[in-house]
Formats: structure tokens, C-alpha cells, sequence
């Protein structure tokens, strides 16, 4: 009978098609997941993974595992889901998933504050933009910024996220004359894609061309700073951030909501209600500057 384990590596190659990625996913060396794939289709006796240039394809006979595999690992992880619901200690473990600036940016000082108020509920922050899967156990706790979140998670709105406009100072210098003394005004942008640069159309300035591109929001901020251009920062950052301000007339583009969520199985454990109350409270405590209410002039 092959263990779950081994359909745990398994599942990782085929859902990456790649044994650096997968090894990546798990924390293991790319040897150690070669050669227990080898080992799971030696014991059996079947090909699942056609090797490729392209990476790792599962075979026919790898896609009937493949559909075995994630039946046990859904069971598996909604049994860990009710077993987890059931707690009603204020300790143990919160994974939670956030995008990176709303952490380093707006919420950290809260995290610690709960840390320190909860000694033995051991928060673990993760910074990602991607839709993590809180069925699967990726995360215990979702902070979204999304108008259309899961419809399978359990939670609440709490605020609207403001973005706007930010340049340094140098753009916002005028001679007497009234004519600018800036330099060439241009964008920065987070991807070349066109399909993702329909943003602009939503700003004061739609026909201002895209003269970098930087996928980080750290480093656009210091991009501003430094003078590259014009770039879309979420308010918190923004109106927050020494030696940046908002393009004038300032107006707020792309206003998302922010969402505190969890799955349904763990709604009722005492460390999840305790932690989703805390933090929902502190981002109301920061909505005026989330919301772009406090423009610096």
C-alpha cells in the first residue's frame, strides 16, 4: 500500500511538473524526490511521469493516482480542519496568509502586539500575493484584498484599500511662470502585460507612458523616491513614506476590499476567533489611512 507520504511527493511533482519545484514545495533535495518517485513506481510496477525537456507529465496511468491522491489528501485535510475547529485553547499555530506590504507596511506592529498579548499562539506570517488554498491548509487565516473573494470561506469585509499617484518632490516643482520644472513624466509599472496595464485608464493621467517596469512594491517606493517616475502605491504606504507625495489632484484609483477570512471548519476555534477579532479591530483603527483619507500635503 503506498503511504501517504509518498503520495504527498507524488502529488507535489505532478502539480509542479518539475522535481526542483516540487523539492522546493517540500522542503526536501531533488534527489531525495527522484529517487522516491523512482521507488514509488518501482513498488508499483507502473510509468507515472513521462520525462521530458519540459519536466515531469504525468502518464495515464499517473493521472489515476493523481485522482486518488488529492481524494486522500481533501479527506485528509478536512479531517485536520474539524480536529483543529475543535480546540478551544488559546493555543497553538496561525498560519497567516497576507500580501506582503499590508504586513510590512500597516500591520506588523499589530501582529506583535497579539504575539505578546498570546505567549502560546505562535503566529506564522506569510507574505504572498497569490490566492493561497485554506481548504488545503495553506494558511489558517486569509488577509485578501479582492472584490470577488471564495464564496467556500467564512469571514467579513472590513474596509475599502485606497490607491493614488505618488511621485517625489521633484515633480511638483513650478517656477514662478507657472511652468514645470520636473523632469519628462512617465510611469512605472508592475508587469508589461497589456491586459494588466488597463489601471492606467482609471488614473488622472491615462495617456502618460509606462517608462519602467518593477514587480516589487518595496522597491517602486524606493524607485519614487529616487526619481524614476510616477508609480500607484496603496495609500497606507504612500501617505505614509518620507520623501514621496501624491501626483496631483491626488485622486484615489483602484479601491479594493480587504477581507479577514477563514475556512468554515475552523470558524470555532478559540485561537482563530480570537486572532480574526484582533485583527479586524486593528484594521479599523488604521481605515482613515487605508482608505486614503489622510493625504500628506
Amino acid at each position: 500500500m503506498v503511504s501517504w507520504d509518498n503520495r504527498r511527493i507524488f502529488l507535489a511533482v505532478a502539480r509542479a511538473a518539475s522535481l526542483s519545484k516540487a523539492a522546493d514545495t517540500l522542503g526536501l533535495s531533488r534527489s531525495t524526490i527522484m529517487r522516491r518517485i523512482t521507488a514509488l513506481e518501482k513498488e508499483l510496477g507502473a510509468r507515472l511521469f513521462e520525462r521530458l525537456p519540459e519536466g515531469y507529465f504525468t502518464t495515464e496511468a499517473g493521472d489515476e493516482m493523481l485522482h486518488s491522491a488529492e481524494r486522500i489528501e481533501t479527506e485528509a485535510n478536512a479531517v485536520d480542519r474539524r480536529i483543529s475547529g475543535r480546540d478551544a485553547e488559546l493555543t497553538g499555530k496561525i498560519r497567516i496568509a497576507i500580501p506582503g506590504v499590508l504586513a510590512t507596511h500597516l500591520l506588523m506592529p499589530d501582529f506583535t502586539e497579539f504575539a505578546r498579548a498570546n505567549p502560546n499562539i505562535k503566529l506564522e506570517i506569510a507574505p504572498n500575493y497569490e490566492m493561497v488554498d485554506l481548504a488545503k491548509r495553506e494558511a489558517d487565516v486569509a488577509i485578501r484584498v479582492s472584490n470577488n473573494p471564495p464564496q467556500d470561506l467564512i469571514g467579513r469585509r472590513i474596509l475599502t484599500m485606497a490607491r493614488a499617484a505618488y511621485v517625489n518632490k521633484e515633480y511638483l516643482l513650478r517656477d514662478q511662470s507657472g511652468r514645470k520644472k520636473a523632469p519628462a513624466l512617465s510611469w512605472i509599472g508592475w508587469s508589461d502585460d497589456p491586459s494588466s496595464q488597463q489601471w492606467m485608464k482609471e488614473t488622472d493621467f491615462p495617456d502618460t507612458p509606462i517608462g519602467s517596469i518593477i514587480e516589487d512594491p518595496h522597491a517602486t517606493l524606493n524607485a519614487i523616491r529616487a526619481g524614476l517616475g510616477m508609480a500607484v502605491l496603496p495609500c497606507f504606504m504612500g501617505d505614509a513614506a518620507a520623501g514621496v507625495y501624491r501626483m496631483p489632484p491626488g485622486s484615489l484609483v483602484l479601491q479594493t476590499d480587504v477581507w479577514v477570512l477563514t475556512h468554515e471548519d475552523m470558524r470555532n476555534t478559540a485561537r482563530i476567533r480570537k486572532f480574526t477579532s484582533f485583527i479586524a479591530d486593528a484594521l479599523l483603527r488604521h481605515r482613515a489611512l487605508v482608505e486614503g483619507k489622510k493625504p500628506r500635503t
